[in-house]
């Protein structure tokens, strides 16, 4: 149902940033207990408007106007003052605070000079129960956290205070359908308050089960807005990339070729306990489970970014184990790791596009220990164009690029590296459904010539649509490997939760 009546007016909105025209006389509104969601493509303005209207970017013409009242919002703090609350796409939380801190980092309760820890974390598990954190100790630092995790605690903090209008970028990108249920189940107290929300998402069915309105963006204009009860998912993306996309299976056909990766008794910890299993030339190989399932720790391991206590890891058909101690060990033997969190751990952001590409191959941009700039330029403008980077040119810096944008960059400098071993986590988190596409055709592509990807993913729908075969994480373990055409929905779910059925 629709909200009542008009609570935020933005009307004629112009943004450029270096090379850009981000945003062009851009109108929009949001009513009082309404969800109105701004879908587009990565680049499309979606982000930049959001964070006009929050504060933290000004606009370089147009007007605002909050509950009938000027509304010219100098800083992300005074947006605040107004009302005014936005969740950015990119975790914003201190590390090395607790979560019951991070959450109340601005209304610390205090008592001469002394927080009161006992009342912080009783406010703190109030809220973190609404979100699905409630097995977590408020007083866990949070760099300790998954970036799943991380960013519910990012969507508690941005739920835990009063607000007219909340604003969330991606809020579910990193979250399990039973996470988004409970964030679904928070909006709509929020709406009933009379609170009115924008809602960013590239996930387009989710977008119409929850948002009242949808706001079309491409290249920064308005391509249109509808009630939601008046769409279809695929009108929706007809006009966030002007065509049709297709909905054929995207996994790589034909025979599988040679064992490329046999893991045995992969163990550390009780995030990863006794994971086996074989990825093959050809194919690719989609990884499923629940938040904090050992997914992502059992890469990690395989990579050498985190040490097993024991097992091994074989490659190419080789009777003995690899010596992967770091890294660096692991991109000698051919294995890339595109990680989970692109901004901590993938990315030298201050650094241009072009040294982010060539990063994992600079003997192929160099000549006699110096770096040849033209010959760089030219390697990443061919990631550029094939990838469809939206930057204005590879001299930008990563940290103006969109999230999503950043992530082909990292995709880019693995596909430049060349490895024979390719371990995805996550790799279309935040991308938009255009860009989704084109990566599951490249993956598919580079497992038909011969290839072995790892595909990490919490979108199920997105495995059973790429891979040959997906292989299900719970609580650390194998719970199940189901091979293309002998899976279901349900069975693969049923094996998610199997190992914390089981520890009742």
């Amino acid at each position: 149902m629709d909200g009542g009546g008009t609570l935020l007016v933005a009307a004629g909105i112009d943004k450029a940033f270096p090379g850009v025209q981000a945003l062009s006389r851009v109108d929009f509104d949001l009513r009082v207990g309404e969800v109105h969601a701004l879908v587009g493509e990565n680049g499309a303005g979606k982000s930049t408007l959001t964070r006009i209207i929050a504060g933290i970017e000004k606009a370089d013409a147009g007007h605002m106007r909050l509950a009938g009242q000027a509304y010219e919002p100098w800083s992300r703090t005074d947006a605040e003052g107004h009302g005014v609350r936005m969740v950015m796409q990119e975790l914003n939380l201190i590390g090395n605070l607790t979560v019951a801190e991070n959450i109340f980092i601005e209304r610390l309760p205090a008592r001469f000079g002394f927080i009161r820890y006992a009342r912080l974390h009783q406010a703190a598990r109030e809220v973190m129960e609404k979100v699905g954190l409630g097995e977590v100790d408020p007083s866990t630092p949070v760099k300790s956290l998954g970036v799943g995790r991380q960013q519910m605690v990012e969507i508690a903090a941005g739920l835990s205070r009063r607000c007219r209008v909340l604003a969330l970028d991606e809020p579910t990108a990193s979250l399990t359908d039973s996470e988004v249920e409970l964030l679904f189940a928070q909006i709509r107290r929020l709406k009933a308050e009379g609170v009115g929300i924008i809602y960013i998402s590239h996930r387009i069915e989710e977008v119409l089960r929850i948002a009242d309105r949808v706001t079309v963006l491409r290249d920064g204009k308005v391509v249109g807005t509808h009630a939601t009860r008046d769409l279809h998912p695929d009108a929706v993306v007809r006009m966030m990339v002007g065509r049709d996309l297709g909905h054929e299976c995207l996994a790589p056909s034909g025979p599988r070729g040679a064992l490329a990766l046999r893991v045995v008794g992969l163990t550390r910890g009780d995030r990863v306990r006794d994971v086996s299993f074989e990825a093959y030339r050809g194919e690719i190989l989609g990884v499923a489970g629940l938040m904090g399932s050992g997914r992502t720790e059992t890469m990690r391991a395989i990579f050498g970014a985190d040490l097993p206590q024991s097992g091994a890891v074989y490659l190419h058909g080789s009777g003995e184990p690899a010596r992967i101690r770091k890294p660096s060990d692991a991109v000698r033997n051919g294995i890339a790791l595109l990680t989970e969190d692109r901004k901590e751990q993938g990315l030298f952001l201050s650094l241009a596009v072009r040294t982010n590409v060539s990063i994992t191959r600079l003997r192929g941009v160099s000549r006699l220990g110096w770096i040849d700039s033209l010959r760089e330029q030219q390697v990443a403008g061919r990631y550029v164009d094939s990838l469809g980077i939206k930057c204005w040119s590879a001299e930008q810096a990563a940290e103006q690029l969109s999230g999503g944008n950043q992530q082909k960059v990292v995709i880019a400098k693995w596909l430049y590296r060349d490895c024979e071993i390719l371990i995805f986590d996550e790799p279309t988190r935040g991308i938009d459904v255009g860009a989704k596409f084109e990566i599951y055709r490249m993956l598919g592509e580079l497992a038909r010539k011969g290839k072995a990807i790892l595909f990490v993913s919490s979108d199920l729908k997105e495995l059973m649509a790429i891979a040959n075969r997906i292989l299900v994480m719970s609580a650390g373990r194998v719970a199940g490997l189901f091979e293309r055409g002998r899976w279901s929905e349900d069975a693969i779910m049923t094996a998610a939760f199997r190992e914390y059925v089981k520890a009742r």
